[in-house]
């Protein structure tokens, strides 16, 4: 168990929280989540000891055991791997060196016997007898070849490093684990992997991360990081997001009666709780969700851009067609076509290689040979990866940057779809050239909304953005009636919006698949 009581954290004159009071039990899993600089981080910082707040107190059960992912990629370089992985449970290491550094003393004596017998106890305790095979099962669970397990981590490639970080942090049944953004860098069918671990983990999980389906997966509860408070909720990312909204809703119309917002409650719980009744952890939550009232859920204050995409012609019967396209080193004799109605996600070992699709379906690139032909009612507005052609040098006001693409120039006009995008008052005079990657982001969301395209084309559109901008995004492209093309590393979105999966597994070879994303994990990926 970990209690937090009364702990406040301010840095300078800034306040990042004050008097946040929170448990956390055995068998629950808890997402901490908040805007991009309220302190999430921090806060894992605070619980593991590596920073002290500046007032209250973190209290952890006497014995239990704390892992923590290593953020720093390098610190291991020197160890081999399987040490590695191996020195995530600091007592059963500093038992094993002392152990070792006993029996090699050419003066063994009787009080180096006695203590050698309290060694082999404390090391039997731990598990150390199992110790390197429990090891080599999770590298083994990782897809790390034993050829790598007694090579210096230094001579691992980064993508490997932190799958044996991973392994690190999950290894020897720790009493709480501490996750910060552990998806980060992982393959799909690692992170697959790693939500089943967590589901079957028995005891207390504590994570940051932005990747929302992963949050949903595994996360029994939701701790809010939001204006100087942390709260915890039950229940997943979604169930926090919409019972939030929906309280939201319940507070604006207040001719509403008490009984018809219980209603709606009620309902609404009823619907998360079968959904809950799918996961591992499900009988404790769903009982805990059945026993909600009103009163315990708050709407959040943070705000969420509105992202909402109507095009301003309808689409004929031809979309799009490619035909025998080839890039040299990417792709060759792509064929496909797209119809009225599909949502596509793309997928690729390098994302240049969807970027160059991409620029190649627009024009902006030509192929090495093939045809692409697009219908005559389609009007394409797209999201680029790398926007900076449209923001670098460029010292227009960001009203006077979205003008560009609007044909009503009404300032008034053009004010109220940046405050859609959560820009407001002197926001909108700042020049298009300092704004931060995620603000650049919402910028082009505005400006591909006022353009009323029917064909939208988006390239890694989560890149910089935070997880109320993705949520936003997430419903537009959802709601959109049109048709999109799209690569994203967002599961969620993946899995909510794709209809069709078209999958550029190397130059050669590409699978079409008319489908969601669990149909085609479950006939192509998990075999």
């Amino acid at each position: 168990m970990i209690q937090v009581t009364n702990v406040s954290l301010a840095f300078g004159g800034r306040v990042l929280y004050k008097d946040v009071n929170l448990k956390f039990t055995k068998g629950n899993c808890y997402g901490i989540i908040g805007a991009n600089g309220a302190g999430k981080s921090t806060f894992l910082k605070i619980l593991t000891g590596e920073i002290e707040a500046n007032t209250g107190e973190i209290f952890i059960t006497p014995g239990e055991r704390m892992s923590v992912l290593q953020q720093n990629q390098n610190a291991f370089d020197n160890e081999t791997v399987l040490d590695t992985v191996l020195l995530g449970h600091k007592r059963l290491m500093e038992v094993q060196k002392e152990k070792d550094a006993l029996y090699a003393k050419e003066d063994f004596s009787e009080e180096d016997g006695i203590r050698a017998g309290e060694l082999e106890t404390e090391f039997a305790e731990l598990g150390g007898w199992e110790a390197e095979s429990e090891a080599k099962q999770l590298l083994q669970n990782l897809k790390i070849e034993e050829e790598y397990y007694y090579t210096l981590m230094k001579d691992m490639d980064p993508k490997v490093k932190v799958k044996v970080l991973l392994a690190q942090a999950l290894f020897g049944n720790p009493d709480i684990l501490v996750l910060d953004e552990p998806t980060n860098n992982l393959d799909f069918k690692t992170v697959r992997w790693l939500e089943e671990f967590l589901l079957d983990f028995e005891n207390i999980v504590i994570i940051v991360s932005h990747n929302r389906h992963f949050l949903n997966k595994v996360c029994t509860h939701i701790c809010d990081v939001d204006y100087g408070k942390i709260n915890m909720y039950i229940g997943n990312y979604d169930f926090w997001y919409e019972s939030s909204q929906l309280i939201l809703r319940q507070m604006k119309d207040q001719n509403k009666k008490a009984e018809q917002r219980a209603k709606e409650l009620k309902e609404f719980i009823a619907r998360f709780s079968a959904n809950a009744s799918k996961s591992k952890q499900a009988t404790s939550r769903k009982k805990e969700l059945e026993r909600l009232t009103i009163e315990d859920i708050k709407p959040s204050s943070r705000k969420y851009p509105y992202i909402n995409f109507e095009y301003t012609q309808e689409i004929g019967k031809e979309v799009l067609k490619l035909e025998g396209i080839s890039k040299k080193g990417m792709f060759s004799h792509l064929t496909f076509n797209i119809e009225k109605g599909q949502k596509v996600a793309f997928f690729a070992k390098n994302s240049q290689i969807l970027t160059t699709l991409f620029n190649i379906i627009q024009g902006i690139e030509k192929p090495d040979c093939g045809n692409v032909f697009v219908g005559k009612t389609i009007k394409i507005t797209s999201l680029p990866q790398n926007n900076n052609s449209y923001f670098e040098g460029n010292t227009l006001s960001i009203v006077d940057w979205l003008r560009q693409y609007s044909k009503d120039q009404n300032e008034t006009y053009i004010r109220s779809w940046l405050g859609r995008m959560l820009f407001t008052g002197e926001e909108n005079l700042k020049p298009a050239n300092v704004l931060s990657g995620g603000e650049r982001v919402r910028c082009m969301l505005a400006k591909m909304m006022l353009e009323g395209g029917n064909l939208i084309i988006l390239d890694e559109p989560t890149n910089h953005l935070d997880l109320e901008s993705i949520t936003a995004l997430n419903k537009g492209m959802q709601n959109f009636k049109g048709n999109i093309i799209f690569a994203s590393h967002d599961q969620e979105i993946i899995e909510t919006v794709a209809n069709r999966i078209i999958d550029i597994i190397d130059e050669n070879h590409y699978i079409d698949f008319t489908g969601t994303y669990e149909e085609y994990i479950e006939k192509y990926q998990n075999k």
